[in-house]
């Protein structure tokens, strides 16, 4: 497994992650980001990596709709995940990573069969560019998020991969081990955030290490499901920011090294 970290996309942050001694990077290019950028920084980015030997491990989509009201595709936002592809496949990136949103006025099974037309034209289109698809089991506009919607959307498509993030589970009252032994088979990336709930409810996202996530167990059951993908730190909290933040990052990564046997 391979540890990395979620920041800009920006060639400082290459020099930020080879400091933390990271090995990869990943960008999230979520909903209202303008993909024509892309054209102007992914050289920028593809230097950036060759200079510090820091890798691009995922490249991601959170929010957007990707399925209109009654059911087809939005083909541009389809283009919009094709050109994040391209970027990926140039930055040496081996994963895409998006979700597909649910729409109320339809059935289960319609939202599922249009989930995987997306999906299916996602997983051809990356073929030629070397990239896997992942979908998200983040709720953000997305309902791909637990074993229900893999049994029908996974299961039909063999090669579409998961990225699976504890905290979700858990904020959603799941049983983030039992997915994880059941589903890690198909995990392509994932995501290394805390989790606090307290009183049944949310309270805050510190840094992994500071929270009720069994980080031990967690990685236990990685090895046991024979995963080696990346593991990416997510900062994810407003109170643990500036330096605090910094500090917790450096905790973070001080506890997956150990984890990792290093």
């Amino acid at each position: 497994m391979k540890l990395g970290i979620i920041v800009s996309p920006t060639a400082d942050s290459f020099d930020y992650a080879s400091a933390l001694d990271l090995e990869f990077v990943e960008f999230c290019f979520n909903v209202g980001y303008d993909v024509k950028q892309l054209s102007g920084i992914v050289p920028e980015l593809k230097a950036a990596s060759a200079r510090t030997g820091v890798a691009v491990g995922s490249i991601g989509r959170w929010g957007s709709d990707r399925i209109a009201k009654d059911g087809s595709l939005i083909m541009e936002e389809l283009q919009v995940s094709y050109d994040l592809i391209d970027a990926a496949s140039d930055l040496g990136c081996p994963v895409f990573v998006c979700g597909c949103n649910y729409i109320e006025d339809r059935s289960y099974y319609d939202n599922v069969v249009s989930a995987i037309e997306y999906f299916s034209r996602l997983i051809e289109y990356g073929k030629n560019k070397g990239v896997q698809i992942a979908a998200y089991n983040c709720h953000w506009n997305s309902f791909i998020v637990d074993e229900m919607a893999w049994k029908l959307i996974h299961a039909h498509l063999p090669e579409l991969g998961i990225k699976y993030d504890p905290s979700h589970a858990r904020y959603a009252g799941q049983d983030y081990l039992k997915e994880m032994r059941d589903w890690g088979h198909r995990f392509l990336h994932v995501h290394i955030k805390g989790s606090v709930i307290i009183d049944g409810a949310r309270f805050d996202d510190p840094p992994a290490g500071m929270d009720q996530t069994e980080w031990g167990t967690f990685m236990a059951v990685l090895y046991g499901v024979g995963y080696d993908g990346g593991l990416s730190i997510e900062p994810h909290s407003h109170t643990w920011s500036g330096e605090l933040g910094e500090k917790g990052v450096k905790y973070t990564v001080d506890m997956m090294n150990r984890l990792l046997l290093r």
